[in-house]
């Protein structure tokens, strides 16, 4: 999964610079698309065209990043909301251990017998319990 997002994140970073590229490094190009029609007048809507690109990219970064990366968040937060003493977790660094202690962002994990280490709550990548609890509905 996380390749397949490393290779949409290159080829669409890939897209933003070559359309930057265009605007920045070619001023023939612009040049060419004189905003003035025969009459002297500036044509209208001859800037409008510039920022048409622009917006384009966004948008797929919005759709390609920036939701998706919002969802993965707010699924994460959730998952922390439910964490409660006794749950098996996996922290971040890989630490496997049982809940014994919890405040508001401070957990206490039990990693062995008489073993107990103090973590931030959002270090926990992984609540067994709840996945185990979460494929049985």
């Amino acid at each position: 999964m996380k390749l397949k997002i490393n290779l949409i994140v290159k080829g669409v970073f890939g897209v933003f610079l070559s359309v930057i590229g265009t605007f920045i490094a070619s001023p023939a190009w612009t040049m060419a698309r004189s905003p003035v029609n025969g009459e002297g007048q500036p044509s209208p809507g001859g800037g409008a065209g510039l920022f048409l690109p622009m917006i384009l990219v966004f948008v797929i970064f919005y759709f390609l990043l920036i939701r998706p990366q919002s969802k993965q968040q707010k699924k994460h937060r959730e998952m922390l909301g439910h964490v409660k003493k006794d749950d098996q977790v996996i922290t971040n660094s890989g630490i496997h251990g049982q809940v014994v202690g919890l405040t508001d962002n401070v957990i206490t994990l039990e990693i062995a017998n008489n073993v107990r280490i103090k973590i931030e709550k959002t270090a926990i990548s992984q609540v067994k319990n709840l996945a185990a609890v979460q494929q049985k509905t």
